[in-house]
């Protein structure tokens, strides 16, 4: 009935085409091997007269020109057998499902973006537990804690950040002392910008702009070298020779962070009190001493409300941090992507924390 190609020699099949206007006439054998030969799509109309022979993969190329609206001529009739066989065994194309309603898809993104964002917490939870069983085993096997290790981090997140976090608190003192004197002058309060300017360095703003500043430069730096780790499988050598990244490269870093993050609060108080005061100086003509004199009354709970949130903030950057190295992948793609997910993350982390920190001291009275 058919022609098949199963015996045939390849090398002796071949397809001629030539075109008259719109017909493509096709002469010789339409074949799996000189199917490559033909032009992907068919024409308006095709003329396989002269077609010897023809397997299924030719049957196929014709039902699908067929398909495409291209009129066949001079086809033989066993060969349309062969095509209507081939055509009625392709399947049919899925219907494209039907557009969910709006409030259907709001609810759809809402529910993934939900499940994402607990699985994520699930994660930070995870490295959180691993962090502090990492602490108790060096507690107890003090001579497995790497001490060289958490000295170089406490330098690159916190000695290297003091130039950075001293002129950015230095100038928020500034811009407090001037945008308050420009106000509190009207109403003859000039004065006042001393304690203003001291609840609001020492409670909120020393402590949550350098936490923000900590959090764009150590989360990426964190996020950045344990994914280099990861792509270069160190990390996998590591456990191979028995070492337990939680406690080689989880447990310095964070540790320093907790460390420092206190001290770079402290140093950033410092240098906004002293930026106001030059400024409140400069435009009010409040001397040092008087300014100081003033800041004795600001009752001494805003420093301790604003630098016991430092342990806190440093805990979720480090966690975010380093949680971000370890999502990293085997390509550099990857690993901007993580980078710049574990910066925003942990600037928002660190807000969202001083928000509910700060719901929290007002309850209690602090």
């Amino acid at each position: 009935m058919t022609d098949t190609l199963a015996q045939d020699d390849p090398e002796r099949s071949t397809i001629s085409q030539r075109r008259d206007g719109d017909l493509l006439v096709l002469d010789g054998s339409l074949l799996v091997w000189t199917l490559p030969q033909l032009p992907p799509k068919g024409a308006p109309r095709i003329s396989v007269a002269g077609v010897d022979k023809l397997d299924t993969a030719g049957a196929w190329y014709l039902a699908e020109a067929q398909r495409a609206g291209t009129r066949l001529e001079g086809l033989r009739p066993n060969h349309a057998q062969l095509i209507e066989t081939v055509s009625a065994s392709i399947p049919e194309p899925d219907p494209e499902p039907p557009a969910a309603p709006l409030w259907q898809q709001i609810l759809t993104r809402t529910g993934i973006r939900t499940t994402q964002a607990l699985g994520y917490f699930r994660e930070l939870a995870e490295y959180l537990g691993r962090y502090l069983a990492a602490g108790m085993r060096a507690i107890r096997h003090p001579s497995q804690f790497r001490l060289t290790s958490l000295v170089y981090h406490c330098q690159e997140s916190g000695l290297r950040a003091v130039p950075i976090v001293f002129v950015m608190s230095f100038l928020i003192g500034v811009v407090l002392a001037f945008q308050g004197a420009a106000q509190l002058s009207q109403f003859g309060a000039e004065v006042f910008v001393v304690d203003l300017i001291g609840i609001a360095v020492l409670r909120e703003l020393g402590i949550l702009l350098t936490a923000i500043v900590v959090a764009g430069r150590t989360a990426s730096a964190l996020t950045a070298s344990i994914g280099s780790m990861k792509m270069r499988e160190e990390i996998d050598a590591m456990r191979t020779f028995g070492m337990d990244p939680d406690l080689v490269l989880t447990l310095p870093r964070v540790l320093a962070l907790v460390i420092m993050l206190p001290i770079l609060g402290l140093i950033a108080d410092v240098a906004g009190l002293l930026g106001g005061a030059i400024m409140s100086w400069i435009t009010l003509g409040i001397s040092p001493s008087m300014f100081l004199t003033r800041l004795t009354d600001t009752h001494v709970s805003h420093v301790i409300v604003g630098l016991s949130k430092a342990p806190f903030f440093a805990l979720i950057i480090g966690i975010i941090g380093v949680n971000g190295g370890m999502r990293v992948g085997k390509d550099a793609e990857s690993l901007g992507q993580m980078t710049s997910k574990s910066v925003v993350n942990a600037i928002f982390a660190v807000i969202i924390a001083d928000a509910l920190f700060s719901v929290f001291f007002s309850v209690v009275g602090l």
